[in-house]
């Protein structure tokens, strides 16, 4: 009998819980994947301090005026670039301020861009063009721990200066623990069907990402309790959502609510601490900005509870 072949990868491997799924009716689908990903939240929550670490070092960076960079390929650079792209409208800021990269460039968000991750000229030329340098956190994310795109993006990265860490489901090999600062090893276990880490890698994934730029923007001010005060009013939903912070807060009507956005610029913190301490506007920014963005400082006590 020849030797099974077993990839090391944690990602790759099969799943005995799964393997006769191509038999299963609708429902059984449903029960045997809800199944598998009760696994996943307990596998992140394995990594709470290497994610808290992660949350540090985007403080950090980001008090110091550098940018966070996600670098990854297929699943793994979309989840970052999604993660991104959310950033402006959730928390004002800069588009500059995250950034996430994907093999293979733009069209690879929409379609599966061959040997991208392979190409290890294309990992430096891809951060050199961003100006990837020292004061900038670069976050590497694979799945299986082993994309070489990732791999060289993060050792370029240390090269210039810049921090690193890696985001895997799969232990990575040991020279990308060597570029890597910080290692989230989030380890999921074989994917329902087999190496597809759009998965529970995926999901996983996406729960740390949300951990790393959500905890960093909750460190820099950009909530109120859990009110998210630096919010962009880019659509009539957002609008709404300004104004219905600012009344809730400041304990006014809608009316009233709509007219200090509009003397605050459209910015809902700096409407809150107007109203709070009965500031200009330029005395409120300049509170704030002494303050390091974090109304509380400024203010003092909590939002209103919820009721």
């Amino acid at each position: 009998m020849t030797p099974r072949v077993v990839d090391p990868r944690v990602t790759e491997q099969r799943n005995p819980r799964t393997q006769q799924i191509d038999l299963a009716d609708p429902l059984g689908i449903v029960d045997l994947m809800h199944g598998e990903d009760q696994d996943v939240p307990r596998a992140v929550y394995t990594q709470r301090q290497q994610i808290a670490d992660a949350i540090s070092a985007a403080e950090a960076t980001f008090r110091a005026g550098g940018r966070l960079f996600y670098v990854g390929a297929g699943t793994s650079g979309r989840l970052g670039v999604l993660d991104a792209s959310e950033c402006p409208p959730t928390f004002g800021t800069p588009p500059e301020m995250v950034q996430g990269i994907i093999a293979g460039g733009t069209p690879a968000l929409t379609s599966a861009q061959e040997g991208a991750e392979d190409k290890l000229d294309a990992a430096r030329i891809d951060l050199e063009a961003r100006g990837v340098r020292a004061g900038d956190f670069v976050v590497g994310i694979a799945a299986s721990g082993t994309t070489p795109y990732v791999r060289t993006a993060l050792e370029y990265a240390r090269s210039v200066g810049a921090r690193t860490a890696i985001v895997a489901c799969s232990p990575p090999p040991a020279n990308v623990l060597a570029a890597a600062d910080i290692a989230i090893v989030a380890v999921t276990g074989p994917e329902v069907v087999t190496g597809s880490t759009r998965l529970k890698a995926g999901t996983a994934t996406k729960l740390i990402l949300n951990m790393i730029t959500t905890g960093a923007m909750i460190r820099l001010g950009k909530t109120f309790g859990n009110l998210m005060v630096d919010l962009r009013a880019t659509n009539a939903k957002l609008t709404d959502r300004s104004e219905r912070i600012i009344a809730e807060v400041c304990d006014v009507d809608r009316a009233r609510a709509r007219a200090l956005l509009a003397e605050a610029g459209g910015r809902v913190k700096l409407a809150i601490v107007m109203n709070a301490l009965g500031a200009s506007r330029e005395e409120a920014e300049r509170r704030l900005e002494e303050a390091g963005g974090v109304i509380r400082r400024v203010v003092p006590g909590a939002p209103p509870p919820v009721v």
